[in-house]
């Protein structure tokens, strides 16, 4: 028999691209790609995380390997289930689990019964108590941005499936922008851009890997003006040949693939700018704004929109884990997370 124990509180940033768990005095415990691999004829699970990524593309027909979470919100309830239930059972290393509270870091832009499915899930899961907190929040608080204070900081988080842009103040996020524009997009122009300009058919783990490396929003120049060129070689299949095929890519070809999804990021900033009442707008103005999420470090995205806001803009010393160190901090004080996540219940109503 499994015996009981009282868990710690838990902070969950539920990711299209990457799960993140957050433990109480322990820190971010799990990290793992939102990706479960299924047998589909007995719909027994194979592997999930890091290792059901690695089937990706490869399996055969009777392996069903999906991402069950697309642009931020569920789309399969019970392969997110079974994927979560997986993450929390490793990341406490035990089988069984009660009383114990947990903080959802979901996207701005998803509805109430959303939400309800995330919190269904996660109470299926033995917890007692179930907070969704909008990422924005989530990673301001992680980011450790004056959230309560009357100055306006602002902030945008740009995840796998979702970019959130909001403005906060005295506890509550004041403007924002939810746009299913972020990481797998980024990925999807480089699969297309790639395929365009060198006839190179690429997969997305191959496209991800060109945008960690070469990712790109501005080039540099060196003392003469020249622009600094980095390379990598990317392989896939020649579209005319038909055949495998390695080719150097540049960091040139990704601030081309990318310029598009940089404007779509740049004008979602400026439209949340728009929507904030002058004297917050003011603050932005004096205070600057900070990035967060996975996109945070897509090399030179700080200058470019800089450049095209005239802001001073900062990258989060933790921007990939911000979400889910915002949720676990947001537990050390449930009144003020109840304020937020009322707050965020409000606002969405009143939209």
């Amino acid at each position: 028999m499994c015996s009981f124990f009282k868990a710690k509180d838990m902070g969950i940033d539920l990711g299209t691209a990457n799960t993140l768990i957050y433990v109480k005095d322990s820190g971010i415990v799990l990290n793992e790609p939102s990706v479960i691999a299924v047998d589909a004829d007995t719909s027994k699970i194979l592997a999930v995380g890091a290792d059901a990524k690695a089937m990706l593309g490869k399996a055969p027909k009777n392996i069903s390997v999906v991402r069950p979470l697309q642009d931020g919100v569920i789309s399969d309830f019970d392969k997110t289930a079974d994927m979560l239930r997986t993450f929390i059972e490793r990341a406490m290393e035990q089988k069984k689990m009660r009383n114990y509270r947990v903080a959802v870091g979901v996207p701005t832009g998803v509805t109430e019964v959303e939400k309800r499915a995330v919190e269904e899930v996660v109470r299926q899961m033995g917890a007692t108590e179930v907070y969704i907190l909008e990422e924005p929040m989530a990673a301001a608080i992680g980011a450790g941005l004056p959230v309560d204070g009357t100055t306006g900081c602002m902030i945008a988080d740009i995840g796998g499936g979702t970019t959130d842009v909001a403005i906060i103040a005295l506890g509550g996020v004041v403007a924002s922008t939810s746009i299913r524009h972020a990481g797998d997009k980024f990925n999807e122009a480089i699969v297309q851009y790639i395929r365009k300009r060198h006839a190179l058919l690429i997969g997305d783990r191959t496209a991800e890997e060109l945008k960690i490396n070469l990712g790109c929003a501005c080039m540099d120049n060196d003392e003469l003006g020249n622009e600094v060129i980095r390379t990598m070689n990317a392989r896939g299949r020649d579209i005319i040949s038909g055949l495998p095929k390695t080719l150097e890519i540049t960091n040139k070809d990704m601030m081309i693939a990318l310029q598009e999804s940089m404007d779509i990021v740049i004008d979602a900033i400026k439209t949340t700018i728009e929507k904030a009442p002058p004297e917050i707008a003011a603050d932005i103005a004096e205070k600057g704004m900070m990035l967060s999420g996975g996109g945070a470090h897509i090399y030179n995205l700080d200058k470019l929109i800089k450049k095209k806001t005239d802001m001073d803009v900062s990258i989060a010393e933790n921007a990939f884990e911000a979400v889910a160190l915002g949720t676990g901090k947001g537990l050390e004080d449930v009144e003020k997370l109840k304020i937020y996540t009322r707050k965020s219940r409000r606002r969405g109503t009143e939209n």
